[in-house]
Order: structure tokens, then C-alpha cells, then sequence
């Protein structure tokens, strides 16, 4: 093999395979080193050195003493014919697996750093423990976990998966996607949305059940862009290519506000709130909504609350306008729903004042009332008070 033979090879293999030339010289002379201490009567140690421009090769071969020292360093290169057959060699048995690894390492790196992105790929098998994604030059798993109950996905249809982790293992990079991470909505809608891509409208928060439904809260830089308006798009369609691509999830989008109890109520879209009460020690908002809102308000199974309190950050409990006179009055209720009388307020007779008959018989005036519920009490004008 001539050197203009030998750099063009190197030249087509840098091209086939995606690597750089200086990449390939490295496994070529880690190659050919490999190669001179298989000759007999190699010396201990070689240094194998290549000019790139004219892949011309110089081999200084050293012993190695008691001490393990390099000595006697002496130019070992073989002669051209040799040279010639060692290189051949050196392609056809050493570089095939070096250029694996050198293959193996540029995938990593290609995919090391997208962790967070979203990739598309054509699924090539599914079982019970997980699918497999092909996503061109590499495969991507999709571990049972990661997918969204009830999907059933087919051999040959193409979908978009969220990148949660990037493993280096022997057999190349092992890319871990998932359908139900959170970040998935968010690179959706960034590719839906230009205003999301350009930074002028931002996902601030987003809460989701996959397969069930999603809320997402949006924020615009711009105060003459609306950032639902932008999320949903013309008819809806924007906010409709992210729909059809979870395969009919809903997504409720709300604006967010730095006014928690307006955001809160806002979260709960999409029911109407009357009022809103947080107390920042406990964390926790008492949302009071109409009586007919009530049902809307928690959504089914809860799925509505629980979603606005993942939303927010906030833990809301949810009742009515009924539920809340009810328990100014002394109604409650317990944990099916059904209301209870815990007692009532009643004026004494004789000195005016208002106390609080108990369901158990007991009676306490106003103050003991305070200090053993810590909240305020009825007013003395012969009515409870809000």
C-alpha cells in the first residue's frame, strides 16, 4: 500500500464513517504500534510519530531496562515493503475494532449533551419491559415506566420521545427516552410555537397525568402577545398538533401570575372561582367557588384540584359557597361528603351574649369558643359572622 493509497483510505473511511481525519491518524498509529511488537524481535517499546501531510511514519523502538526505564532509543522503522504489508495488515485486523470504538465514542458525544431534547424515532419492537426506539444511526429504549399507560404502540409508527439520560456502555451510547416526563410537553409545544421558541412567551410551569391530562401555565415577555392566544393558535390548531401527538391528552392552558391567589384561581380553569384564601405558614388556599361550580372545580376523581395544586404549588381545598355557610353556621362535613352538625350558636337569655352549643350538650361562651377552635367566632348581634 502506497501512502497516496493509504491516505485516500484513510480519507473515505473518515468520510463513510463521520470521523476526522486527525481522529483516524490517532487509531492508525495506535494501530501500527500494535502491529510492530507483533514482529519478531521487536523491541520492548515503540513510539509511532506520522507526518498528515504526507503519512510518512517514523517508529523509534526503545528496551526497557530492570528499572523499567526506556533506553537505547533507535529509529526502528520498517522498510517500505514491510511497511506496506504491516499497514495492510494493520486495516484489515486493528482498525475495524478501533474505528468501532472511535464510532461508539462520536455517538456518545453526539448525544451526551442532549439530555432534556426531544428525538423522534420509528419503534422497531415492544414488549412487556420495554420498546425500542430507531432514531437513524442509534437506538433509543423506552422502559416500561416511561410510557404512558394504555398507549399501545406499533412496529413502524413514529413518535416523539423526551431524552431523561444518556448512558456510555460498551456496545455504543444507551440513549433512555421517555412519553410521560413533563419536559415533553414543553419541547412540544416548543416546536408548535414560535413565540415559546423565540423566548417571547415561556412554559413557567406545567403539571401532568399522562395519558389523562396536562395544565400548563404560560407567561409572555411581550405585553402585546397573549400567551394562551399564542399557545392555542388559529382554531386551536397549534395546541392541537401537541394533543394529537399524546394521542388526545387534554391540556388545559392558563396564564400565570405572580399574584398567587390569582394564579391559583387560575389554575383551577375550567372553573370559576368566587374568592381565594392562602395562608402562606401552613402553604395551603381555601378556594370557595359557586355551588354549581363545585364538581367542575375538583374534576373527576379529584383530577382538576390535583392537578392545579401540582400546578401552583399550593395545597387547595375546594368548597362551596354553600359548604362555607354551612360551617360558619356549624355544619361540617366528613370524608365521604356527607355534613354533620357539630353545634350551633345561640344568644343567652340573660345576659345577651352569644354561645356555643355543642352537639354533645356542652356549652362555651365566646372566648372559651376562640381559644379552643383558634378562629373567630359568631358576632354578638345574634348571628354567626363570616
Amino acid at each position: 500500500m502506497s501512502n497516496l493509497d493509504m491516505a485516500e483510505a484513510v480519507r473515505v473511511l473518515a468520510a463513510e464513517k463521520g470521523i476526522s481525519v486527525d481522529t483516524l491518524l490517532h487509531v492508525l498509529v495506535d494501530a501500527l504500534a500494535t502491529a510492530y511488537k507483533r514482529r519478531q524481535g521487536a523491541a520492548d517499546e515503540v513510539v509511532v510519530e506520522i507526518n498528515p501531510d504526507t503519512l510518512e511514519f517514523r517508529f523509534t523502538a526503545y528496551d526497557v531496562d530492570e528499572d523499567g526505564n526506556w533506553v537505547n532509543e533507535r529509529d526502528d522503522t520498517p522498510k517500505r515493503e514491510e511497511m506496506g504489508r504491516i499497514a495492510a495488515q494493520t486495516f484489515r485486523q486493528v482498525m475495524g475494532q478501533r474505528i468501532r470504538e472511535a464510532e461508539r465514542d462520536r455517538k456518545f458525544e453526539e448525544y451526551a449533551n442532549r439530555e432534556g431534547d426531544i428525538v423522534t424515532g420509528i419503534i422497531q419492537q415492544t414488549d412487556s419491559r420495554y420498546t425500542l426506539l430507531d432514531l437513524g444511526k442509534v437506538e433509543a429504549l423506552l422502559p416500561q415506566a416511561e410510557q404512558v399507560p394504555f398507549e399501545r404502540p406499533q412496529p413502524g409508527d413514529r413518535v416523539k420521545a423526551y431524552i431523561v439520560e444518556v448512558r456510555k456502555t460498551a456496545k455504543g451510547p444507551q440513549i433512555v427516552v421517555s412519553r410521560t416526563h413533563p419536559g415533553l410537553i414543553k419541547r412540544l409545544f416548543e416546536l408548535e410555537v414560535p413565540e415559546i421558541a423565540d423566548g417571547i412567551v415561556e412554559i413557567k410551569a406545567c403539571a401532568r397525568e399522562p395519558g389523562h391530562r396536562t395544565k400548563i401555565a404560560v407567561w409572555s415577555n411581550d405585553h402585546n402577545v397573549d400567551p394562551v392566544g399564542a399557545c392555542v393558535g388559529a382554531r386551536g390548531a397549534r395546541v392541537r398538533m401537541v394533543v394529537n401527538e399524546l394521542r388526545g391528552e387534554k391540556i388545559d392552558i392558563v396564564p400565570f401570575s405572580e399574584d398567587q391567589q390569582d394564579f391559583i384561581a387560575k389554575a383551577l380553569s375550567p372553573a370559576k372561582v368566587k374568592e381565594v384564601r392562602i395562608d402562606e405558614n401552613t402553604g395551603r388556599a381555601e378556594v370557595i367557588v359557586p355551588d354549581f361550580q363545585l364538581s367542575l372545580a375538583i374534576g373527576k376523581e379529584g383530577q382538576n384540584a390535583r392537578l392545579a395544586s401540582r400546578l401552583t404549588g399550593w395545597a387547595i381545598d375546594i368548597k362551596s359557597e354553600q359548604q362555607l355557610a354551612d360551617e360558619v353556621a356549624g355544619i361540617s362535613y366528613d370524608e365521604t361528603g356527607q355534613e354533620y352538625e357539630q353545634g350551633q350558636w345561640a344568644e343567652n337569655a340573660e345576659t345577651g351574649l352569644m354561645e356555643w352549643h355543642a352537639s354533645d350538650g356542652s356549652v362555651m361562651s365566646r372566648e372559651e369558643w376562640e381559644n379552643a377552635t383558634n378562629a373567630p367566632a359568631a358576632t354578638e348581634a345574634g348571628g354567626a359572622d363570616a
